[in-house]
């Protein structure tokens, strides 16, 4: 979480010192005019960056996960990069609207213009002509942006209709582009703010084309087709055995992939339940029924099935030095372990590491836990079950009275956010440093 912080702060930090740079003399402005155009730009400016970084993001690339800890911190980025030029592109539309209104209501007096000065060079000149282009059309794309983003905040918007409309904001990042290039003071262009601005632009052009296209991470994605399905009602879970003959570089316990079954719904994100081999080139999802999409796949999944495979995504991996580690998997964020604990069961020469499983649960499934008791037998690990009805509730402190020696252990929890934000904070009260408590944060939207 702390490399997301930084990355937002930092760019917001770095395009506010490239634009003073460009434009030291807005310090100087006398008329409130003045600080409306500095204003206008500013903002502009920071608008379009964030949108830009977004759509970038929008690639799922794997060059950045390594240090924003995985896919899923990247995208809370991408939320965030989403929230904060919202906010801004408001603030952007109300100084240049607002200060309109004010003169029509006879608040303000519009100040005394001269004719504009007569552009120096053909692409000013054209950029010119295109002004009352650029603003129309960024004004109604601004309008859209607005409407798309809040419906993408919008938890209770199924997830096809957020796969169908999020995709409208290429669309209308690529004419607020067209706005940006336009409307940016002239000699920005040749600063190095100008340089930053027009490689994110470009950048953020390309990656809204293959969104369009349709094209993204086409080169991480495999054919398979469903080998078995087994559904435990208990916890209402299906679970959902995947044979990809070709294509599957293999992965790491802890790691995701988006598959579709359906087009017309879209990718959804599951993380792998099952060890990579490369003999059987089987990969295993267990599926929660938490929504429509997922409650449906009982009935509309069927052996033989052909899915598309995406990934494989994330750094939730177990890989740290401590001689300890405590895994807490709540409900659905058991499949992690479970992919582990099959891996370390396959694995002669295992880690020296002992391992205390906690899973809470307000489900039970007799089938399910005895599953889960014979991979952790066979993984040598430690299991904790909690049933709430039965159990209670899991704290820190019930964590550390069965592991007394948690002050040399890792956390990895995967699971609802509310508790491991609880834990998260419990053990860092209790002096557990941040950098040992890992965090699947598998909320994509």
């Amino acid at each position: 979480m702390a490399n997301i912080r930084v990355s937002l702060w930092g760019m917001l930090a770095i395009l506010t010192a490239l634009w003073i740079a460009a434009d030291p003399a807005i310090f100087e402005s006398s008329t409130f005019f003045d600080v409306r155009a500095a204003m206008v730009q500013y903002t502009g400016i920071i608008a379009i960056a964030c949108m830009s970084v977004a759509m970038i993001l929008a690639l799922r690339p794997r060059w950045p996960e390594p240090w924003f800890g995985g896919l899923d911190k990247m995208y809370r980025l991408h939320k965030w990069l989403g929230i904060t030029a919202l906010v801004v592109a408001v603030v952007h539309w109300l100084w240049a609207k607002g200060p309109k209104w004010a003169v029509g209501w006879g608040w303000l007096e519009r100040p005394q213009r001269g004719p504009r000065p007569v552009p120096d060079t053909v692409i000013e000149q054209v950029f010119s002509t295109l002004r009352g282009a650029a603003e129309g059309t960024g004004e109604w794309a601004f309008y859209a942006v607005v409407v798309l983003i809040a419906l993408a905040l919008i938890k209770a918007l199924p997830y096809r209709q957020f796969f169908k409309t999020h995709r409208l904001l290429a669309v209308a990042y690529l004419v607020l582009v067209f706005h940006a290039v336009v409307l940016t003071t002239f000699s920005t262009w040749a600063s190095p703010l100008g340089l930053v601005m027009g490689l994110l632009m470009a950048a953020g052009t390309v990656a809204a084309v293959i969104v369009l296209l349709r094209r993204v991470a086409v080169g991480r994605q495999a054919q398979g087709r469903i080998a078995a399905l087994q559904h435990y009602p208990g916890v209402k879970a299906l679970e959902v055995r995947i044979r990809v003959p070709q294509g599957w570089p293999g992965h790491k316990p802890g790691q995701f992939a988006f598959v579709t079954s359906d087009s017309s719904e879209g990718h959804h994100p599951y993380t792998i339940a099952s060890a990579w081999n490369d003999a059987d080139r089987e990969i295993t999802f267990i599926v929660k029924e938490l929504g429509d999409h997922t409650r449906r796949l009982r009935e509309k999944l069927h052996v033989d099935q052909t899915v598309k495979v995406e990934g494989p995504y994330g750094c939730f991996t177990f890989d740290d030095t401590q001689p300890h580690q405590i895994w807490v998997g709540g409900g659905i964020g058991i499949t992690p372990f479970i992919a582990r604990m099959k891996e370390l069961a396959a694995t002669a020469d295992r880690p020296s590491q002992t391992i205390d499983l906690f899973h809470p649960t307000a489900d039970y499934d007799a089938e399910a836990l005895a599953k889960l008791s014979v991979d952790a037998a066979a993984a040598g690990v430690r299991l904790h079950v909690l049933v709430d009805d039965v159990d209670g509730r899991l704290s820190g402190e019930r964590i550390r009275q069965n592991v007394p020696h948690w002050r040399d252990a890792s956390i990895w929890f995967c699971g609802p956010a509310g508790l491991g934000h609880h834990l998260r904070t419990d053990f860092a009260a209790h002096g557990l440093p941040a950098r040992r408590f890992h965090q699947e944060l598998f909320a994509m939207r």
